[in-house]
């Protein structure tokens, strides 16, 4: 039975259990803007479920693990992280304080600010995806806003290869 209980523990995605900053090695990662300090890192299924609970409006401090989707490829200013069923939060930084590198998608990383959903407008979808390098079709296709999950981040740690 402990076999079994060992061999599904490790099957599990890393991103779907959720840990404590204490369990988090600091030399496994690096740093950008503030230091992360919230006890609790949500997994990317439990703020998935969190996103779904909030309101237009609505906001809540957070701190939780996922894989990059996407960033810019400018200069490093946002970041989309996959949360579940297709569902992705777009991140930026506080105050434009701090960028995080260009090359990080399909990268882990762990960040801590503020959680909140928005309607995003047409003029800046279509922005985000020029800056994604998307095409000019696929910006050109975009033609009416969306609800987003969208996220400030305070604090970001990049899982080293």
């Amino acid at each position: 039975m402990t076999a079994l209980v060992l061999i599904m523990t490790s099957c599990k995605d890393k991103n779907e259990v959720s840990i404590s900053i204490k369990d988090v090695a600091a030399e496994n990662y690096t740093a950008y803007g503030e230091k992360i300090s919230s006890e609790h890192i949500y997994s990317k299924k439990e703020i998935a479920q969190k996103y779904n609970k909030l309101k237009e409006g609505d906001t809540v401090d957070v701190a939780f693990v996922g894989t990059v989707n996407d960033v810019c490829k400018a200069k490093g200013c946002w970041m989309k992280i996959a949360l579940d069923e297709n569902k992705e939060t777009m991140v930026k930084f506080k105050d434009y304080g701090f960028f995080v590198p260009k090359d990080i998608e399909n990268d882990t990383v762990i960040v801590q600010g503020k959680a909140f959903v928005k309607a995003m407008s047409v003029e800046d979808q279509r922005h985000y995806a020029s800056d994604a390098g998307k095409t000019e079709k696929e910006i050109n296709a975009i033609t009416k806003p969306k609800k987003t999950y969208s996220f400030i981040a305070e604090g970001v740690l990049i899982k080293k290869q």
